[in-house]
């Protein structure tokens, strides 16, 4: 997955809380085991009408948001069920970072594994970053990973707190099988050991 490191983009704003799963990629739009073509479905019912047309209303059918990298909500974030294909969606729009005072635990180790940065930050502040972000385009929030702070449009500084083993691996951009690979030489070696000493066990190949 791609690298997360200093972050600076459009953020949008979505005051809402308890939003789901369901509600960030719709479950008929499961099918698909493919990460790539689910952005265009992301928040299908909020984004579309039902004859299809766009809801000017949504945040992220307007400008500047339709290329929001960044997006800010309340509690509760990614509640319902534990599909993955909600950060899928999320990162296929664009989404490298949400911020939102409480996530669902699931969905939260899940925006981690596909390179997206989950920040929590408390209900007033995140108000306050949306506040931020209403001001446009210009008003871009800056998320600084190494440093562990988000920087407002003014300057100010808001320090987040990050598990440092997912830091590494979000800085170094390494999923689930990133971090098998570092070890495909220790692999490699131990399965052909084995393959000697055990011919009739199959042996794991790494590609």
């Amino acid at each position: 997955m791609d690298k997360f490191t200093v972050l600076s983009a459009v953020a949008a704003p979505l005051p809402e809380e308890n939003i789901d799963t369901d509600k960030i990629i719709p479950a008929r739009f499961l099918k698909t085991t493919k990460r790539t073509g689910l952005g265009v479905h992301a928040f299908d019912s909020m984004r579309y009408r039902a004859d299809g047309s766009e809801n000017p209303d949504f945040v992220l059918n307007q400008e500047p948001y339709r290329k929001a990298e960044i997006l800010i909500t309340y509690d509760n974030l990614g509640c319902g069920s534990s599909r993955e294909h909600a950060p899928w969606a999320l990162l296929d729009f664009g989404i490298r970072c949400v911020i939102a005072p409480s996530f669902a635990d699931i969905f939260h180790n899940n925006c981690f594994k596909n390179g997206i940065l989950p920040i929590v930050l408390p209900h007033d502040v995140c108000t306050q970053l949306m506040e931020d972000a209403r001001m446009g385009g210009n008003a871009r929030l800056t998320i600084d990973l190494p440093r562990q702070v988000v920087v407002r449009p003014d300057g100010t500084e808001v320090p987040f707190n990050v598990d440092p083993l997912r830091k590494k691996l979000l800085l170094e951009g390494l999923d689930d099988i990133g971090q098998t690979l570092q070890h495909e030489k220790e692999i490699t070696t131990f399965e052909e050991r084995r393959a000697q000493a055990q011919p009739w066990i199959p042996r794991i190949v790494l590609d």
